[in-house]
């Protein structure tokens, strides 16, 4: 049976001719710091802004439940009677309904130069790295010449979320891509966070994603109990005209009968007594119940405790401008040495 050949590397050779090309490494380095210049720098800046919320607890008969769990490290915030609870927060942000939401928020850049809806804000105003500028070009000349129709903005007040423009589809994605919802699963604290290139549009549509998001859950938890609400008033209204015709009715009987004492005025009077008291029995029992609706949209109102405020941001988040020309170079330096190293293999591996 034939013995493996075993590889040796020379290390003293590998530093060797490295060492010995460290010219063309200059050269390398160079090249690679005036390209990682040119892209990056054209890059437009861009902020975040952090918003941190703690929800009520939705569900009060599991709290015992839950609180004993605790104490054995385990967390029951998923059990819920709610179908949205807060671990499924992030997926509403992405749901094409809650991101079109957001269109018609009125927004104001720092420099106060632009002052428009969200919308337009996004189709319209955003900086692009102008070495981009030659690509998009050609693929809108290549649309046109294929006859494919080219996306265009419309209106942020007249999107149909249920079925969208090709612009208007692009758009939704990218602005998934600016906003953010986690969950701590122990906690349950929301934290949102928002991208954008203006630090006064990034605090404004945080704060106004917080209201949103309030908003959503406040409506979705109350959505029944308000369709009882207006139920519940609709039959008030209704019982209390017929009980006010049943008053009516009675009392005109009575001051027209005054003073006959025949059997059959009695029983009509009696009558007319019964009925009357049974539409003040329904009236009364419609308004308690229109009054409990009333306590119960109270009680299942979410609350939402803002644990940190949005606030514009000083400094831009990124683009990371020195450490991007940083990891280029060092990318250029393994691949260029893995070059030198492949081209003198002969020499190194033995």
């Amino acid at each position: 049976m034939e013995e493996k050949k075993k590889l040796n590397i020379d290390i003293h050779e590998i530093i060797t001719t490295l060492w010995a090309k460290k010219k063309s490494f200059l050269k390398v380095w160079i090249i690679t710091f005036v390209l990682s210049c040119i892209w990056i720098l054209p890059q437009p800046r861009y902020y975040t802004c952090k918003v941190l919320l703690a929800p009520e607890t939705s569900n009060s008969k599991l709290e015992g439940m839950s609180s004993l769990a605790s104490s054995f490290g385990f967390n029951m915030g998923g059990i819920s009677e709610d179908a949205i609870y807060p671990t499924l927060y992030p997926d509403l942000f992405e749901s094409t309904e809650f991101i079109t939401s957001l269109f018609n928020i009125q927004i104001k850049t720092k420099d106060g130069k632009i002052h428009t809806d969200y919308y337009n804000y996004m189709a319209k105003y955003q900086q692009e790295n102008w070495l981009i500028w030659p690509f998009l070009y050609t693929v809108n000349k290549l649309k046109e010449l294929s006859g494919a129709p080219l996306s265009k903005p419309g209106s942020g007040k007249d999107v149909n979320p249920f079925m969208l423009s090709k612009f208007d589809s692009d758009l939704v994605k990218n602005i998934g891509q600016k906003i953010d919802c986690s969950v701590d699963k122990k906690t349950d604290v929301i934290t949102i966070n928002v991208t954008d290139q203006d630090p006064l549009v990034c605090a404004t549509l945080a704060d106004s994603i917080r209201e949103h998001l309030q908003d959503y859950i406040t409506n979705y938890r109350t959505h029944k109990i308000r369709i009882d609400i207006r139920h519940y008033q609709q039959v008030v209204d209704s019982a209390f005209i017929e009980y006010r015709a049943a008053v009516k009715r009675y009392s005109a009987f009575c001051d027209a009968n005054s003073d006959v004492s025949l059997q059959s005025v009695i029983s009509k009077r009696d009558e007319l007594e019964n009925d009357m008291q049974l539409k003040y029995n329904t009236y009364s029992t419609m308004y308690t119940r229109l009054d409990a609706s009333k306590v119960k949209l109270q009680e299942n109102t979410p609350a939402f405790t803002t644990l940190l405020n949005a606030t514009v941001p000083l400094k831009p988040a990124g683009p990371k401008r020195m450490i991007f020309v940083g990891v280029m170079l060092v990318l250029a330096t393994i691949v260029y040495s893995a070059w030198l190293i492949k081209k003198n293999a002969k020499n190194i591996i033995f």
